[in-house]
C-alpha cells in the first residue's frame, strides 16, 4: 500500500492544493528560475530577450525570491520542530523494537492508519472500545496488528489495555503513540448534558494526557519515540454546535505544543518527536451529514488521505504540523489573526455546516447513526474513532 505521490492527482480531485504543488515545482522552483535568471543576465540571447521585454527579468527575480523564501522557511520550520537534531535509530524491520499504538483504530481514519502501517509489516496495537472492522476489507489477516479493548475515558481501562499489549508484544514498550480517537455529539451548549461534555473531553483530550504519562517515560529514557495528535481544524475555528468538540481539540493542540517544548527543555529528550494533524471534514461516519466544502479551497477529505499524511510523518521520524487541506494553513490556522469582524462573521456562517449532521456514536460496540438520538442515550463507555 504505497503512499500517494505528491505529484499525482489526489483522491479529492483537482483542488487549490494541487495547483499550489504545481506552482511550487515549476514557477516557484529555484532550480528552474535561477538558471533562467542567469541565462537572461549572462547570455547574448537572454540579454536580447530582456531588452525586448524589460519586465521579464523582474518577474523571474520575483519568482526566484519567492521560491527561495518558501524553501528557507520550510527548512527553518523542519529543523526548529526537530530541535536541530536527527534520529537515525528508527528501525521498522521485524528485528527492530518499534511498536505503534493507535487509539480509535477500529474504524475511520484510525483504521486506515492501521492498514497502511500493517501493509509495511509494522507492529501496531489498537486501543478502541469498538471491535475492529477490518473484516470488511480483503486484508483482514493482519499478523502484526493486535486489538485491545479499551474505554479511553477510563484510566483503569487504559492501564489494563497497555498491560495487555505489552504482554502480547513480549514486553516491548510502544515507541509511537497516535492519539486518533475522538467523539462528537453536535449539540448546542444548552442542549448538551454535563455527561456528554465530560465524555467529549475525556476521550478527545484527557486520554492524551493519560496515555502520554504512561508511555512517554520509556521514550524519554531512550530519547526516541513519537507522539502524534490527530486534532482538527476545529481547534482553529470553533463553530456553533461544536463548542465542546472544538474546545477539546484546541486543548489537545495546546497539549501537543507544550509537550514539544517540555521534551526539549525539561526532559532533555530532543529526539522524541511530536506531530499535530489538523484536518478538515473527513468522509467518515463520525461526521456523516456534515456540509461538504466548495471542492476547491475547502474540500472534503478521504480518510485514506489523512492516514497517508500521518503514516508519512511516522515513517519519516520527524516532528511537524500537518494541516489538511493545505490551504487551511492560510485560512483556518490564521483566523485568530484576522480582524474581529471577520472572525465573528466566519464563526456565524459555520452554523450551516452542522445542519445535516447525523454522525455516529459507538456505545460498547453498539452504533447509533443519528447523532441527536445517540446523544440522548450516550453515557459512560462510548467512543468513536475520529
Amino acid at each position: 500500500m504505497p503512499l500517494h505521490s505528491s505529484l499525482s492527482l489526489p483522491r479529492e480531485g483537482f483542488t487549490i492544493d494541487v495547483l499550489g504543488r504545481i506552482l511550487k515545482h515549476t514557477a516557484l522552483n529555484p532550480a528552474l528560475t535561477l538558471p533562467l535568471l542567469l541565462l537572461a543576465r549572462f547570455t547574448q540571447k537572454g540579454q536580447g530577450l530582456t531588452a525586448a521585454h524589460p519586465k521579464l527579468l523582474k518577474h523571474v527575480k520575483t519568482l526566484l525570491y519567492l521560491g527561495l523564501a518558501d524553501r528557507i522557511s520550510a527548512w527553518l520550520d523542519r529543523n526548529a520542530a526537530n530541535n536541530w537534531t536527527r534520529d537515525d535509530t528508527w528501525d521498522w524491520t521485524d528485528a527492530g523494537n518499534e511498536l505503534v499504538v493507535v487509539t480509535g483504530g477500529s474504524d475511520g481514519i484510525g483504521k486506515e492508519i492501521v492498514l497502511q502501517l500493517a501493509a509495511r509489516g509494522i507492529r501496531v496495537a489498537v486501543l478502541d472500545i469498538q471491535a475492529p472492522t477490518w473484516s470488511d476489507d480483503a486484508t483482514d489477516n493482519l499478523p502484526t496488528v493486535y486489538y485491545a479493548h479499551c474505554d479511553l475515558s477510563s484510566p483503569p481501562s487504559i492501564d489494563a489495555a497497555l498491560a495487555d499489549i505489552r504482554t502480547h508484544f513480549a514486553g516491548r514498550e510502544p515507541t509511537v503513540l497516535i492519539n486518533n480517537a475522538g467523539v462528537c455529539f453536535g449539540k448546542p451548549l444548552l442542549e448538551s448534558s454535563p455527561q456528554l461534555i465530560r465524555k467529549t473531553f475525556a476521550v478527545n483530550t484527557l486520554a492524551h494526557f493519560d496515555l502520554a504519562q504512561r508511555l512517554l517515560p520509556s521514550m524519554v529514557a531512550r530519547d526516541h519515540g513519537m507522539v502524534v495528535t490527530v486534532a482538527s481544524q476545529a481547534a482553529f475555528v470553533a463553530a456553533p454546535l461544536l463548542a465542546d468538540y472544538a474546545a477539546s481539540k484546541a486543548a489537545a493542540l495546546a497539549l501537543h505544543e507544550a509537550l514539544a517544548a517540555e521534551l526539549a527543555t525539561v526532559y532533555n529528550a530532543p529526539r522524541v518527536r511530536t506531530v499535530a494533524v489538523c484536518q478538515n471534514y473527513t468522509r467518515t461516519r463520525l461526521f456523516e451529514g456534515f456540509k461538504e466544502g466548495d471542492g476547491w479551497v475547502n474540500y472534503t477529505l478521504h480518510p485514506q488521505t489523512v492516514a497517508e499524511a500521518v503514516v508519512g510523518k511516522v515513517l519519516g521520524g520527524e516532528s511537524g504540523l500537518v494541516v489538511l487541506p493545505a490551504a487551511g494553513w492560510w485560512v483556518s490556522a490564521k483566523v485568530r489573526g484576522w480582524p474581529l469582524w471577520m472572525q465573528v462573521g466566519l464563526r456565524k456562517r459555520c452554523v450551516e455546516l452542522m445542519q445535516g449532521w447525523k454522525g455516529r456514536v459507538v456505545e460498547q460496540g453498539r452504533e447509533e447513526e443519528d447523532g441527536n438520538d445517540a446523544g440522548k442515550e450516550a453515557g459512560v463507555g462510548e467512543e468513536k474513532a475520529a
